[in-house]
């Protein structure tokens, strides 16, 4: 990996045309994993300690902004699809001189580390979908009671805002496991800060979702080995859609969490820090 940054000290590179910011945690001499986080959420979403802990498992742990969130180039007035966020990880990895990685995507994360496997294999050694779905209608529907949340406006105030990603993940977390009320105040707080307007980004980004449709012939073409991490709480995204990601992806491994929703508990960073790490060792070496 070229030296473009040192640990934990976040840094912009050109990449597919824009451009995105990142860090780093690990030593760079290990195979890269890199993190793709959901829908209208940044880097510092993905907790500084389950970086620390995926490094401590052998990886150089690459955290990253999809466009339209945090640091990253914000595309007012663009229409842009799945396929252009995929060739933004892809050009993310070039720019940091990285041939192949080992991908981690959640939400609609886990849709562009699947499209990236599907059309570009040679860049994936691995690939862990998490609390995703193929986008096949009925499957990984969002439960009707967060309707509500999802036409509320935006927050003014860094406080309104913490305030109401508490409120948010009260319903969305996962029941089975203690919540992190800390982490998510803190995470929030240094999102606002770094994306106070960040709601134009998140619908342009919802729009390349629904617009992708339904993807499993297309997971079908996947050849990387997978492991389908899915809560069995999730009202974001009902399980049936982790067990239709696994079911279209020869070779798969699907773990079910009990009691996970669509966040991630610390309570159940063990399981998931294995089972990505474990499958990671089934990618071909040299």
């Amino acid at each position: 990996m070229r030296d473009h940054t040192t640990n934990d000290t976040q840094q912009i590179v050109r990449a597919n045309g824009i451009e995105l910011c990142y860090d780093t945690f690990g030593d760079p001499r290990q195979p890269v994993l890199l993190l793709i986080m959901g829908l209208g959420f940044q880097l510092v979403h993905w907790p500084d300690e389950f970086c620390r802990r995926l490094a401590e498992r052998g990886f150089l742990v690459v955290r990253f902004d999809n466009r339209d969130a945090g640091r990253s180039t914000h595309l007012p007035g663009a229409d842009y699809a799945l396929t252009d966020l995929a060739a933004d990880t892809t050009g993310l990895l070039d720019a940091l001189g990285v041939d192949r990685a080992h991908l981690v995507g959640a939400s609609m994360g886990g849709m562009i580390a699947q499209v990236v496997a599907a059309l570009h294999p040679a860049r994936v050694l691995s690939l862990a979908s998490l609390m995703s779905t193929t986008g096949r209608r009925g499957r990984g529907r969002t439960s009707p009671r967060l309707i509500r949340h999802a036409f509320s406006r935006g927050a003014r105030t860094e406080q309104h805002a913490v305030e109401r990603r508490v409120r948010l993940f009260g319903t969305i977390g996962s029941p089975g496991f203690e919540q992190d009320v800390d982490e998510i105040r803190r995470a929030t707080a240094l999102s606002f800060r770094r994306d106070p307007d960040h709601r134009e980004g998140r619908r342009r980004q919802h729009r390349a979702v629904r617009a992708a449709g339904d993807r499993t012939d297309q997971l079908a073409r996947i050849t990387a080995p997978t492991v389908v991490i899915h809560g069995t709480a999730d009202l974001v995204c009902h399980h049936s859609g982790g067990e239709a990601t696994a079911a279209a992806i020869s070779g798969a491994r699907l773990l079910l969490i009990p009691g996970m929703g669509h966040d991630l508990p610390p309570g159940a960073w063990p399981t998931i820090i294995d089972a990505i790490a474990d499958n990671a060792r089934r990618a071909p070496q040299g």
